[in-house]
């Protein structure tokens, strides 16, 4: 296991994502505690002079002008808790409650959050012990930070609500003696630092954003697997006309097509063919391919800049002595930025569709309809471009922006919201169809390889058949197809399949 220490500086992709996978063991760093402490004195002060601030000594919200006694200090923040635990839908998978108390804890070690260092270390110590809080997904509008999450995640802090501890459900007060941690009560400030944020957004959206990332190569792998078994044209990727047109992401996406494709026989043995061009879901996909890698840049950008960001109010700057309010915890920025990737993802799939489409029709193939040597008794791969068809679809609805809605909350107070942990929901969905399809694409096309015997493909295509076939068999006869599907959808996922292909013909992009 790896370790991992919030040194309140910069925390990496990276390490958000062996955290996730329960992989790391994460611990502050003194300079960080340092920091902490300094940032909790200057509440401390503040307090002692009697100064009104807000979420400090005031109510929540339209309440702000409510002022709380000192005696009640500590009550106004564990009703917070309590009455923000308002969640409600599925609960968040076990690798997103990870990444949501790993960033939690990292903006709160970041110093300007005004809580005791104990409050990251407990964070910590739940999150090392695999003692996950049950955060319902539902019930954030992005505005006011992340509030029902957020609260129902420093609900397991307190010794409140439910909790899984290495995967076995039970109260929260259980799993804390279980582990032997103490539940913590929560001192001024304390309460509004933990669900002030963005956290849950980055949470789901980062975990999207790496999956896609790994998508748009797995997706060139895919086309170049079918442009092979098309027989179709390596002129279109000539580094000459990326040069024209240069885009970062065509050019990646055109310079691992060639590499994919290096060495094909099957190129060979259709030189001369006649044919003037192909279809723009082979000819086009460096430009659509690489149009989708743009769009993941873009997201992935503003995500590392949000990650590393302060979130709360109000805001603490020790070295001033001074507390500002202010509007860090507003989800604008990862919302626009999720529903832009989300669009990517969706383009990926859907031009992967139509190669499947292509596939599968005797008409643009010249290979047996369906890809199975018996159509009619059998009907092969039919079904399999269906479900495909069916995902892309799906993504046309979830595309819609959710950054461009917004309802007033908070009596009015709240009245710009960024919906941005729907932003990340829809993300996460669209990502994960379009790693479907593109793994339908690669089943097929690997079939339809098998049907060109013995003419050999490039050596990259060749690498992604060969690590296909180990997992999943030639169909010779129906089967049930859900199984292929999910076996090649694993490698993929898992990254075996890029591996690979990259032993074969080196790097890809």
């Amino acid at each position: 296991m790896s370790s991992i220490v919030l040194n309140g500086e910069a925390l990496r992709f990276e390490e958000i994502a062996a955290v996730a996978r329960g992989g790391a063991h994460v611990s502050l760093s003194p300079d960080a505690r340092r920091r902490v402490e300094r940032a909790h004195a200057l509440v401390e002060r503040i307090l002692a002079g009697g100064e009104q601030v807000y979420g400090v000594n005031t109510g929540f919200g339209h309440l702000k002008d409510v002022r709380i006694p000192h005696d009640q200090l500590e009550a106004l923040q564990l009703n917070l808790i309590r009455s923000h635990c308002a969640g409600v839908g599925p609960a968040l998978p076990p690798e997103a409650t990870r990444a949501l108390m790993l960033l939690r804890a990292h903006v709160l070690a970041r110093g300007h959050s005004g809580v005791r260092p104990r409050v990251i270390e407990t964070l910590l110590d739940l999150l090392n012990a695999d003692l996950l809080p049950i955060v319902p997904e539902q019930g954030s509008v992005g505005a006011s930070g992340d509030l029902a999450p957020l609260s129902h995640l420093a609900l397991g802090l307190i010794g409140e609500g439910e909790v899984r501890l290495r995967g076995a459900r039970m109260p929260a007060a259980d799993a804390l003696s279980r582990v032997g941690v103490e539940p913590l009560r929560l001192q001024p400030k304390e309460g509004l630092a933990l669900v002030n944020g963005t956290q849950m957004i980055l949470a789901v959206g980062t975990l999207a954003l790496l999956e896609a990332e790994a998508l748009a190569t797995a997706a060139d792998v895919a086309g170049a697997c079918t442009l092979e078994a098309l027989k179709g044209s390596h002129h279109p990727f000539d580094p000459r006309l990326q040069a024209l047109r240069p885009h970062p992401g065509q050019a990646a996406a055109a310079a691992n097509l060639r590499l994919l494709l290096q060495a094909s026989e099957i190129n060979k043995s259709h030189e001369g063919c006649g044919r003037v061009q192909d279809a723009y879901s082979l000819r086009c996909m460096p430009q659509v391919h690489g149009a989708a890698r743009e769009g993941i840049g873009f997201a992935h950008a503003l995500l590392e800049t949000e990650v590393n960001a302060v979130t709360d109010n109000p805001i603490l700057f020790p070295d001033d002595g001074d507390l500002v309010s202010g509007g860090n915890f507003h989800g604008e920025t990862p919302s626009l930025a999720l529903d832009v990737l989300a669009i990517a993802a969706a383009e990926i799939a859907s031009i992967s569709e139509r190669r499947l489409e292509r596939l599968m029709n005797p008409a643009f193939s010249g290979l047996p309809a369906f890809l199975t040597k018996s159509p009619g008794i059998n009907s092969g791969l039919m079904m399999a471009q269906v479900t495909a068809a069916s995902l892309v679809s799906e993504n046309k609805v979830l595309c819609h922006p959710a950054t461009v809605d917004s309802i007033p909350t908070e009596a009015g107070q709240e009245d710009h919201v960024s919906m941005g942990p729907i932003a990340a929901r829809k993300a996460r969905a669209v990502v994960g169809h379009a790693r479907t399809v593109v793994a339908i694409e690669t089943l097929a096309a690997c079939q339809a390889l098998d049907l060109l015997r013995p003419l050999r493909a490039g050596l990259g295509v060749e690498a992604a058949h060969r690590a296909v076939r180990q997992t999943v068999p030639f169909m010779e006869a129906d089967r049930v197809l859900a199984n292929d599907i999910v076996a090649v959808e694993g490698l993929l996922r898992d990254g075996s399949l890029r591996a690979a292909v990259e032993s074969a013909c080196g790097p890809l992009r």
